[in-house]
């Protein structure tokens, strides 16, 4: 089927387009931008007027249920309900029940990704086994298996030693580590960011520096063992100011947030 998109403002990053523009599109690839190709003819024509067009969106950090919480949600109705809202890749934390610490389970999930050809999805591997922090996982075998990089998810990982064994693995093998900056002992029984809104509701708080010693060890790690390092969901001002300066000097770190944290903190 050809399609052809009128009147939207197209954003594409990676080819520096962000304007209003027409595009042609057939065999689900994308033909040409601005003016027809020669000999074009429609077969529906979209009025994208006042709508963005973009690439597909990358979620980087998605729970899609499997295995083991399935009866929260499935892969499949994840799936369909991320390419209803325009993200068509996902990567999906290791904090499954088991935890994708093995490379059966990453390769089961990879091939139930497939058979329902809908979203990419990119498994991120456990840093250790079983998400308990005692022993670093096989990474080797996790990475043939399909992991793009290794995480501890939301459990914490207390242990300064253990964290720096992974992350002189990843390093000797070029792995990303992700990493959620949040020191667990102070963030401990919080349900809410510390400010106005908290206080007013009598809610258990964290606080911004749960945030910041967190960053601080994880890139005195990163800068001793050399690894390449993303920041999961940080949500505060100075966590970002924190990871500017890394940045500035020399580190290999990148950083996302989470649109809870954009909107609903204060």
């Amino acid at each position: 089927m050809k399609i052809e998109i009128r009147n939207g403002r197209v954003i594409d990053p990676k080819n520096e387009v962000d304007g209003k523009t027409s595009l042609f599109v057939a065999a689900g690839k994308v033909l040409a931008k601005g003016d027809a190709p020669d000999g074009w003819r429609a077969d529906r024509v979209l009025d994208a007027s006042g709508l963005i067009v973009c690439p597909g969106l990358i979620d980087v950090s998605v729970r899609l249920r499997e295995p083991g919480f399935e009866y929260k949600a499935t892969l499949e109705s994840e799936m369909q309900a991320a390419i209803a809202g325009g993200v068509t890749s996902l990567a999906c934390p290791p904090d499954t029940d088991p935890p994708l610490d093995e490379p059966g389970l990453v390769e089961m999930l990879k091939h139930r990704a497939r058979s329902l050809d809908s979203a990419h999805v990119y498994p991120i591997g456990a840093l250790t086994v079983g998400l308990k922090g005692e022993s670093i996982t096989e990474m080797a075998e996790l990475s043939e298996a399909g992991c793009i990089a290794f995480s501890h998810a939301d459990a914490p990982l207390a242990d300064t030693q253990i964290l720096l064994r992974a992350m002189q693995y990843a390093a000797t093998f070029g792995y990303h580590v992700w990493l959620r900056p949040q020191d667990a002992h102070i963030a401990r029984g919080g349900v809410a960011h510390d400010g106005e809104v908290a206080t007013r509701l009598g809610l258990a708080a964290v606080p911004p520096f749960a945030e910041t010693i967190a960053l601080d060890t994880i890139f005195a790690l990163a800068r001793a063992t050399g690894s390449r390092v993303h920041l999961a969901r940080l949500s505060t001002h100075d966590g970002v100011a924190r990871v500017r300066d890394a940045k500035r000097a020399g580190l290999a770190v990148t950083c996302d947030v989470a649109a809870n944290h954009v909107h609903l903190c204060d």
